[in-house]
């Protein structure tokens, strides 16, 4: 992978831009957003996709597969990731012509200039709160700007340029980019140490957690309960911090939660009573949402009415989303990549099945990660799920490490007889779609590209009997 350069300088008008790997969430976000700006859109992605077909339709030129031919001669600006490997054609291509090479961040930061900016980071929760936020300024009649890493349900859109100056944005913490921003209010949902490949360790990746915080020039909203967020809390400097969570001296606090299909609790706001809806199930979505009610209060809005815009949320893409059922079987998909992740998924997933079952499909992201946390994993999906199938790790951005593979997860079960590991995709959608019966649900986990298992999952349902 690269090592963003976030010291190249920003062009200050662009008026062509091209992205390599156009077709990514984010990627494919901040490109709609430059069409809407009336900025020229170029483009590459190794396959084509429904993603791929709205950017085209919307006037971006999209080539497929990765060709230094792909990059236009009156290019601006090229848009990268992280995840892109250094010898890309494109990418080589853009330095040989001298043409500024930005990470996606710089991007944004360029759409987000002059903006009112609501920066959402942390471990965990990031899509669905900053879709919460947006879900809720809308509602509040404030046409915010947004880039989400999920589409957001009733926006159908994981990006909008906005017409006011508020902008929210889900913040990437895993290169530090996300100290990029120019914040005004910034959010931290939790903290757990990660990406250590970037930063070295846990110290510096609370430091720069910290630095986030305290650059933002109106408030810091942060959780009150979750040990890493505290730690990291002490490290700040900020005046205006608001809190949230089930802590008795919260700023925010959450007085009961309640769980169903849908999540909800009441919070208590200056000796204030407020009942707050979720949208979501979860417990975990609970606590989110009330993370962004504390957020819209920071804004200067009022406790009521900020509950009431955010009841409208319906959920973002890739959280637990419902992609079809055979023969009484429910399949999901769920962006979950890291073990408290999986754990609240599939906690919040017990809260609406009955007397179900679980049968999980893991897809484990990152070598390194999979490394570390082999047994982290196991532990959680022993717990929770009834059954689990586990593929081979999807690499993203990492080289291949000796003898790190999903097996590394399968074998750290304690019961050999609760997990399956299959590499073989076909293999794998057989296997759980053979222990399926009705009234369970099968749910694959990753932010790699699990999901595309699914049709496989759902045509073998169609012909099998069940367990």
């Amino acid at each position: 992978m690269i090592e963003p350069d976030l010291t190249q300088p920003i062009p200050e008008t662009i008026e062509r831009v091209h992205f390599i790997g156009i077709g990514g969430s984010g990627m494919s976000g901040i490109a709609h957003m430059m069409l809407d700006a009336g900025i020229a859109v170029s483009g590459s992605d190794r396959s084509g996709s429904a993603t791929v077909d709205r950017l085209v339709e919307r006037g971006a030129h999209v080539g497929i597969g990765h060709d230094a031919a792909h990059l236009p001669a009156d290019v601006d600006a090229v848009v990268v990731t992280s995840a892109l490997w250094p010898d890309n054609p494109e990418l080589v291509a853009a330095r040989e012509r001298r043409v500024p090479v930005l990470h996606r961040s710089q991007a944004l930061h360029v759409l987000a200039r002059g903006k009112r900016v609501i920066a959402v980071a942390g471990a965990h929760g990031k899509t669905t709160t900053t879709g919460m936020l947006v879900v809720g300024l809308h509602g509040l009649g404030i046409d915010a700007g947004f880039v989400n890493g999920g589409v957001i349900g009733g926006l159908d859109a994981s990006s909008g340029h906005g017409t006011s100056d508020a902008f929210v944005l889900e913040a990437d913490e895993s290169d530090g980019s996300f100290l990029l921003y120019d914040v005004a209010v910034a959010l931290i949902t939790n903290i757990d140490t990660d990406h250590l490949d970037h930063y070295g360790t846990p110290e510096a990746f609370d430091a720069a957690f910290a630095e986030f915080a305290d650059r933002a020039s109106e408030a810091v909203v942060i959780s009150a309960d979750d040990p890493g967020a505290q730690r990291v809390r002490a490290l700040m400097r900020h005046e205006r911090v608001i809190t949230f969570g089930e802590a008795e001296d919260a700023d925010v606090r959450i007085v009961d939660i309640r769980v169903g299909d849908v999540a909800s609790c009441t919070v208590e706001i200056a000796g204030e009573r407020f009942e707050l809806e979720a949208g979501v199930p979860g417990r975990h979505n609970a606590v989110n949402a009330a993370g962004a009610l504390a957020t819209l209060v920071a804004m200067g809005v009022a406790p009521v009415d900020g509950a009431r815009a955010l009841a409208a949320f319906r959920g973002t893409g890739r959280r637990f989303e419902l992609h079809g059922e055979r023969r009484g079987v429910r399949v999901f998909d769920d962006y979950a990549h890291h073990p408290a992740e999986v754990d609240a998924a599939l906690t919040a997933a017990r809260t609406v099945i009955g007397d179900g079952r679980i049968i999980a499909i893991h897809q484990p992201h990152l070598y390194s990660r999979t490394r570390d946390m082999a047994g982290d994993f196991a532990a959680v999906y022993e717990r929770v799920a009834d059954h689990t199938v586990v593929l081979d790790v999807y690499g993203a951005r990492e080289d291949p490490i000796p003898g790190v593979t999903g097996a590394l997860v399968a074998e750290r079960f304690e019961d050999p007889s609760d997990v399956d590991f299959l590499p073989d995709w076909q293999q794998a959608a057989e296997r759980a779609a053979a222990i399926a019966r009705e009234g369970d649900i099968i749910v694959t986990l990753s932010c790699g590209d699990v999901y595309r298992i699914i049709p496989q999952v759902l045509s073998a349902l169609e012909v099998g009997d069940g367990a």
